[in-house]
């Protein structure tokens, strides 16, 4: 394989594996009963219009449908892949769940 096509493999794969991070994040979000657009935008109130968001959301199924996500999961991808302003976000919803508990 090519440089140049050895490079826009993993780019590819880079966006691949991103657009599943956000499909996590947007999967966890339903299961929480939260909404993943007003999250996100907590996070980076610059994006308020986020293709790669909304198509995730898209792909989400309803909280009966889905399998569970761990917090530590979730936490982990975002920080995989630098969302640490979204961890934050998510962090204090994860605080706030576990004091209504």
């Amino acid at each position: 394989m090519e440089k140049k096509d050895l490079e826009e493999q993993i780019i590819k794969n880079f966006q691949q594996d991103e657009q599943m991070m956000i499909l996590v994040f947007a999967q966890w979000c339903v299961n929480h009963d939260l909404d993943p657009k007003e999250l996100y935008f907590r996070a980076y109130p610059n994006q308020q219009d986020n293709p790669s968001l909304q198509q995730g959301i898209d792909l989400t199924v309803s909280k009966q449908e889905a399998e569970h996500i761990p917090d530590q999961t979730l936490l982990g991808v975002l920080s995989l892949y630098g969302n640490d302003d979204l961890a934050f976000a998510v962090t204090e919803e994860i605080h706030e769940r576990d004091k209504k508990e």
